[in-house]
């Protein structure tokens, strides 16, 4: 009978069956480009007769009209929805089946060969247990083979069926299938996998799909199917310890105070003791209330509202844990980072990093090394670009509550989200906790930033000047210090150049080190404001997102953007300094405005048409901005 996609979607677990027990295997399919992972799962599906009628017409017409199989029946049709796809007969998306066979329920996740759409491949192996690798049996295992067997065992997939495809098209050669079988071990030997299963299929014709193959007498091992059904997925979350993020906090009315979310692993029964990381404060479960009344257990996957013995503080995005296996609560770690994005990454940019429900500012403060996907050699890197993996250090601007992602894969994994876009940009899978961060505290100290500011009798704050090289960014901050220190100000003028010569002679000039030589300067503004002083920054800081996070590090109304907004061409005309005529010529690299990019800012505080006004005339209109927002005053 054709299956029921609709019942087994939504198929209710009573609160104490696991998926193990119903059976259910969630595995994808995965490899590179045109390897036939399409035409597997649809030929599969096509054998084990789960194909429904009106599918199947659909399917007829479908091949006739944009198939690849000369109007003979396109498996890769079943699975390739977008029309994007199957103009181009590519997977771009990631596709999900829902099937089941007289013995297990199975969810089959298709997911992209390109490397383009690495970042859709992660995103379906984040969740399976299983995964078909596919190997094109004439081209053998290629980069994309690599990538994709990394980052399956990043994403902890323990179990691999390594599904050697077009046998037909190599005649059914042993020595072929065992050739490959011989070049992947070797490559695989580094990979965290418990169990590779190489079978030997034609996915088109069918062959060890459902039925062993009589093409193929030399092989003895089970098909693609007979495995699927048999193997053992161990894989218990409610044998871990407990952990539920708190998604929301459930109160509507004065006489119930509830904690809503998902049961990640464990379980909970009433009486348990739970604890909450980020205070240490713990309680007791009093109810565990579901939307058909209350349970005597809580189980992972489990939707539930806990509620508690004692009035004690819990937040959207705290995990409600066990006390005695307690996550990590820190603000470092190490994590391994999949890069998404085609801009690369910057460690010292600050991005969004989103952990179940909590989201914090963060930053790679350490860039430890990149990983070759053909070699899995180390590699020193600065930064990382589309698709590359890398291990790094994190820095948060809060702690959060975490698990190492081989302990679990809920609450040890994240996404990093940019700041701009709110685009996802990387996925993170932590390996653990920092020591340093749990050694170094906030020292408290009597003497603070209003008492630094009233002994001088002012009002510290930064003025952040930015612009071209050539711009008047310092000649105009210089006569903006001039005359606040005629005035009896204490000040401090950071100068771009000044600065290279000591805290920033180790950095160049690419993207990379420009967003580390601006972090260090915003350390430092922000150091001495909090000493009291009027700080004047004068940088190209070319880049909107390390303004923006200067700006975050201190007060509202401590920080305003001036910029000297210079056309290039009166830049490169005065050119003092010789460095358009040097970038010009290529003696120069990544010079901003010329082979390296500036981002005007959008919301600056002050604009100095720098062709046009005098220093004298910028210093007059920064002053009444100054005295606009009051912050010459004592008062």
């Amino acid at each position: 009978m054709p299956y029921d996609s609709h019942k087994i979607q939504h198929e209710p677990e009573t609160a104490c069956t696991t998926s193990a027990e119903l059976g259910l295997l969630r595995f994808m399919t995965c490899g590179s480009v045109d390897d036939g992972k399409s035409t597997f799962i649809g030929r599969l599906l096509w054998d084990s007769k789960l194909v429904l009628d009106d599918q199947l017409t659909s399917l007829e017409s479908e091949s006739k009209r944009v198939g690849t199989q000369q109007g003979d029946i396109d498996y890769a049709l079943l699975v390739d929805g977008l029309q994007a796809e199957r103009e181009q007969g590519i997977t771009i998306d990631v596709a999900y089946r829902f099937f089941s066979t007289g013995k297990r329920k199975f969810v089959v996740a298709d997911t992209p060969g390109h490397e383009q759409y690495t970042r859709n491949m992660a995103t379906g192996a984040s969740t399976v247990d299983l995964a078909v690798l596919m190997i094109d049996a004439r081209k053998g295992v290629l980069t994309q083979t690599k990538r994709h067997s990394f980052i399956l065992s990043l994403l902890g997939v323990k179990h691999i069926v390594l599904a050697i495809n077009k046998m037909d098209l190599v005649d059914y050669s042993e020595e072929q299938f065992d050739s490959i079988q011989f070049e992947y071990a070797s490559f695989r030997a580094s990979l965290e996998f418990e169990n590779v299963e190489a079978i030997p299929i034609s996915a088109l014709h069918g062959d060890n799909l459902l039925n062993r193959s009589a093409n193929m007498p030399w092989y003895e091992g089970p098909t693609i199917m007979s495995y699927l059904e048999t193997v053992n997925i161990k894989q218990d979350v409610t044998a871990r310890p407990f952990r539920m993020p708190v998604q929301w906090v459930n109160r509507p009315h004065l006489d119930f105070r509830g904690f809503s979310g998902t049961i990640v692993s464990g379980a909970v029964l009433p009486g348990d003791s739970v604890v909450v990381p980020s205070s240490g404060k713990t309680s007791t479960v009093e109810r565990i209330v579901t939307f058909d009344g209350d349970v005597e257990r809580g189980v992972a996957g489990q939707a539930v509202t806990v509620t508690l013995t004692d009035e004690i503080d819990v937040s959207r995005g705290e995990v409600l844990s066990d006390p005695r296996a307690r996550p990590d609560f820190a603000d470092q770690f190490e994590a391994k980072l999949i890069w998404m994005h085609e801009e690369p990454l910057f460690p010292g940019r600050h991005y969004l990093l989103k952990m179940g429900f909590q989201t914090r500012t963060a930053q790679v403060s350490a860039l430890k090394y990149k990983v070759n996907i053909n070699t899995l050699e180390h590699l020193a890197t600065k930064t990382l670009e589309l698709n590359e993996v890398g291990i790094c250090n994190f820095s948060l601007d809060h702690p959060v509550s975490f698990d190492a992602y081989q302990d679990n894969r809920e609450t040890g994994s994240f996404i990093l989200i940019d700041r701009y876009t709110n685009g996802t940009i990387a996925a993170g899978m932590i390996d653990f906790a920092l020591r340093r961060a749990h050694n170094i505290h906030w020292q408290s100290v009597d003497i603070h930033k209003a008492a630094r500011a009233k002994l001088k009798g002012q009002k510290p704050f930064i003025l952040w000047f930015t612009g071209l090289s050539g711009a008047g960014k310092s000649s105009i901050a210089n006569l903006v210090e001039k005359k606040l220190h005629s005035l009896g100000h204490h000040t401090y003028l950071l100068d771009g150049d000044n600065v290279r010569h000591g805290l920033n002679r180790d950095l160049g000039f690419t993207d990379a080190d420009r967003v580390e030589n601006i972090r260090r300067v915003a350390e430092t503004a922000k150091l001495m404001v909090d000493a009291g002083l009027i700080v004047l920054v004068s940088f190209i800081s070319p880049f909107r997102s390390e303004r923006q996070m200067a700006r975050t590090m201190v007060e509202d109304n401590e920080f305003l953007e001036v910029f000297i907004d210079t056309p290039l061409e009166v830049c490169e005309r005065r050119d003092v300094k010789g460095l358009y005529k040097k970038a010009r010529a290529g003696e120069v690299k990544n010079f901003t405005g010329i082979d390296s990019p500036y981002e005007r800012p959008e919301h600056a505080e002050v604009i100095i048409d720098g062709s046009k006004d005098t220093a004298e005339q910028a210093a007059l209109t920064i002053f009444d901005e100054l005295d606009r927002k009051r912050l010459l005053s004592s008062d």
